[in-house]
């Protein structure tokens, strides 16, 4: 998968790029990331990239020529390598949530551009004529897009083939099914007095996965019911749920 990056802090993605499971992914060849400085894009001599707003106002606003030929150009050397039509997503407040679905969609493509914005914002005709489409890691204002970028960036790394070592990982996160992860443990099995759940070292498969549904579904219960309102669940659980007293989810109407 080939990502490209437009920001004028490219130094920020260094370490990142290079740690964990992004940076064997990148190694690996199986993620390609490029960095591109807008200021590489400028005509002026002292390689300006904003400017005071029109109608004032606090701050400066990036400058929608330098951005447009960044954009134009960067798309011309994705194409030259067979991703066709990449498309543009700026990192901002305003835009559709990041979510679990979200994050698989962009991940089946070839390539995607991700514009980190800065200062008060980018002029809006950037976005009217390049951006196929803004995206927001959370209702909070950054001092740029270049953290969304790459919480975009790690979060489509795990579902790139051949990125993980065990596939099924990704297929047992949270909010895949709609619900929050159940509880993990590891060795050894009695910490500070906190033991490892019976269930789980009884190596009865079946009543392991029940066990783990259900702490699914009460955990999600408990700290998300808007999610719970909106899962796919079985009349079983269902009434699991409402043993419990946790359903209907607390603040929603009965699904």
């Amino acid at each position: 998968m080939r990502i490209d990056v437009i920001t004028l802090f490219p130094e920020f993605f260094g370490e990142p790029l290079r740690t964990s499971v992004v940076g064997r992914a990148v190694a690996a060849g199986r993620l390609a990331v490029h960095l591109h400085n807008p200021r590489d894009w400028t005509t002026d001599k002292h390689r300006c990239t904003d400017d005071a707003p029109y109608g004032g106002g606090g701050g400066m606003v990036m400058l929608a020529e330098p951005l447009l030929r960044a954009i134009r150009g960067v798309r011309g050397a994705a194409e030259a390598e067979s991703v066709l039509r990449p498309p543009v997503i700026h990192l901002s407040p305003q835009g559709e949530r990041l979510t679990q679905p979200l994050v698989r969609e962009l991940a089946s493509l070839a390539g995607i551009i991700l514009l980190c914005g800065n200062y008060e914002g980018i002029d809006e005709r950037v976005i009217e004529l390049e951006v196929d489409r803004e995206i927001s890691i959370g209702d909070y204002v950054l001092t740029g897009g270049e953290l969304p970028a790459l919480v975009v960036i790690n979060a489509m790394a795990r579902h790139v083939e051949g990125v993980l070592g065990n596939p099924s990982s990704a297929e047992r996160d949270s909010f895949e099914d709609g619900l929050l992860d159940f509880p993990h443990y590891t060795r050894p099995e009695t910490v500070e007095g906190l033991a490892v759940p019976p269930v789980l070292l009884s190596g009865h498969h079946a009543r392991i996965e029940a066990w783990r549904r259900q702490r699914q579904l009460e955990r999600t219960a408990r700290r998300r019911p808007d999610l719970l309102a909106r899962a796919a669940l079985t009349d079983e659980e269902r009434r699991w749920l409402a043993q419990q007293g946790l359903w209907p989810p607390k603040g929603d109407a009965p699904c």
